[in-house]
């Protein structure tokens, strides 16, 4: 909207949410990742909990570095790209950078990545404690990760030593020193003391007119409290947590309604929500249900706990793997909610925690200074600012 030339560079799959939000597009490798991609790799993930999607998303990860390495450069170049945006996560972006001499700013889309003694590992469910327990047992969780990321940062090096660039130590070293924009805001982040000058919190990016429409049957709420439920659209294949749910919620004076994100049928709930106040659907108009929501359910995605904040929903959280126990964490520490494991849920106890968060109005309290702190944190224009500043375009 400032008169830039936006280009999103990414699998085929991206496209079309690429340019229903006004951005150019350009497939990487579409031969490696054809159209259809994506729903073959979430089919596979979405079945897979805990130490098996990490190692999952890890290997496709290293898969996916290889890719932009190859061929993202020569894409930069034939597009005239000046600058790049990139994501936290894709640690080769900076690499891709450099080689083509251009300035990149790192953006984090998930939860923040920067690693520090004081702050628990971006994937694990432990609470901030900063004694000297707490930093130990920090300690030892980074190293263990350290193990993980080993052959990332080799496939990285390896393409670094070849185009003449100084080799990582760590992963850190691969985000931008010009700038780092995060979408949390500073509130939902355990307490920081080792970021660069030049990390931002600048709060949702979220853009209500990039969304795909989704119908709904709003004819069929009921106006009781409104529970929205909602996996994601990765890890959302778990039955057994969608029937648990429905439940928990049979008896209570609410009404609860499952989107589903494609990875089931809402037809194979229709046994379990027969009977009971419940609404399932594949897709959700997400932001629009959130505005009358008084509860989320959710799996501790940052996009879905950030758009409940930014409404002043508290949330009962099911993490699942990757970041999301990490997510979960930042939900109890701030007081906006409270969160099961998925091994440990049962209908008493989900039922309990629901009731737990809906009455006790402590919990809305806190979301709603949330929603206060995202809203003063700047958003997309103060994230725009910044890039403007840093890549002085």
């Amino acid at each position: 909207q400032r008169g830039h030339r936006v280009t999103v560079i990414g699998i085929e799959d991206s496209g079309a949410k690429a340019e229903a939000a006004g951005l150019g597009f350009s497939a990487i490798a579409p031969t490696e990742y054809p159209l259809g991609y994506t729903k073959e790799v979430f089919a596979k993930l979405g079945s897979l909990t805990g130490l098996s999607a990490v190692q999952f998303t890890v290997k496709s990860i290293i898969e996916g570095a290889k890719i932009i390495l190859d061929h993202a450069p020569e894409i930069i170049k034939n597009r005239g790209v000046e600058a790049l945006l990139v994501d936290q996560a894709t640690c080769e972006g900076g690499t891709v950078a450099e080689y083509c001499n251009i300035p990149f700013i790192s953006v984090c889309s998930a939860i923040m990545l920067n690693e520090e003694f004081a702050v628990p590992p971006c994937v694990t469910n432990w609470n901030y404690d900063p004694s000297w327990r707490g930093i130990l047992r920090n300690r030892f969780g980074y190293f263990a990760m350290g193990f993980g990321k080993r052959p990332l940062l080799k496939t990285i090096n390896s393409y670094r030593r070849q185009w003449g660039l100084q080799s990582y130590l760590n992963i850190d070293e691969t985000y931008s020193q010009l700038a780092q924009i995060c979408q949390q805001p500073k509130e939902f982040e355990f307490p920081r003391q080792k970021l660069p000058a030049t990390f931002y919190f600048t709060g949702s990016f979220n853009n209500p007119q990039s969304r795909e429409p989704a119908a709904f049957p709003y004819d069929q709420l009921t106006g009781q409290p409104l529970i929205y439920a909602s996996l994601g659209t990765l890890q959302n294949r778990l039955l057994s947590i969608f029937e648990s749910m429905i439940a928990a919620c049979k008896d209570l004076d609410v009404q609860l309604v499952i989107a589903l994100g494609g990875g089931l049928d809402p037809n194979s709930l229709a046994e379990s929500a027969a009977g009971t106040n419940t609404i399932v659907v594949g897709y959700a108009p997400q932001l629009e249900l959130l505005q009358k929501a008084d509860l989320t359910i959710t799996h501790a995605g940052m996009n879905t706990a950030l758009e409940s904040l930014s409404n002043g929903v508290p949330m009962v959280a099911i993490p699942i793997t990757n970041d999301q126990p990490a997510v979960a964490a930042r939900i109890v520490w701030t007081g906006t909610g409270e969160a099961i494991a998925p091994n440990q849920i049962t209908v008493p106890k989900l039922k309990k925690t629901i009731l737990q968060v809906l009455k006790n109005n402590s919990y809305k309290e806190n979301a709603l200074k949330l929603k206060q702190s995202i809203q003063q944190a700047g958003g997309q224009k103060r994230a725009a600012d910044i890039i403007e500043q840093a890549i002085a375009l």
